[in-house]
């Protein structure tokens, strides 16, 4: 009979000087596509970006390029404004970064060997995974309201002839009268 394993809940580790953040805030859009930089995908699985790159380079028949892709200088100019990243001359990185995917990130923490970032791969897939929820989520809401918008602006013109027909009601038609009084006769008015 085989022994019964408890099911462990995984915990997202935190290491030592570096504050826990949420992967999905460091999930980027570039290329249409949902990707994470080096620099935090490194920061992630605790090894320096130097050593990921490295294995990266080393093992480049398991990284085609819809797994991981390096930034043009346009993008990274982009970039740059957007998060920290130092200018040139200044110290800081010499070479422009690596873009994983989420199947590139699986593979980063195969050739990473290191416990830190098998446990992590997990974190990161179930970060893609719900980004990708919530932007299914979106699009739905998002067809949802284009469709209630149709519907208004048919409401919206049933309402305002429903508006033009109270008023019409409303509106008392002007009854030709009879004048009150005596009338002289047409012969002795023209004279």
């Amino acid at each position: 009979m085989k022994k019964q394993t408890k099911a462990k809940l995984l915990r997202m580790p935190k290491s030592r000087g570096t504050p826990a953040f949420s992967v999905e805030s460091r999930i980027l859009f570039l290329r249409h596509q949902r990707v994470i930089l080096d620099a935090h995908l490194a920061e992630l699985y605790g090894v320096p970006v130097r050593q990921l790159n490295q294995q990266v380079k080393r093992n480049q028949g398991r990284f085609p390029a819809d797994f991981v892709f390096q930034l043009t200088a346009k993008e990274q100019e982009g970039l740059r404004s957007q998060i920290v990243i130092s200018k040139k001359g200044r110290g800081g990185r010499r070479y422009r970064p690596f873009a994983f995917t989420e199947h590139g990130t699986i593979m980063a923490a195969t050739v990473l060997n290191s416990e830190r970032a098998v446990q992590m791969s997990v974190f990161v897939v179930r970060a893609f995974v719900r980004l990708r929820e919530m932007l299914a989520t979106n699009r739905r809401l998002a067809s949802k309201i284009d469709e209630l918008e149709k519907r208004m602006d048919s409401h919206d013109d049933t309402i305002q002839d429903l508006i033009d027909a109270i008023r019409e009601l409303m509106t008392p038609e002007e009854e030709s009268r009879e004048r009150i009084g005596f009338e002289l006769p047409a012969a002795k008015r023209n004279s």
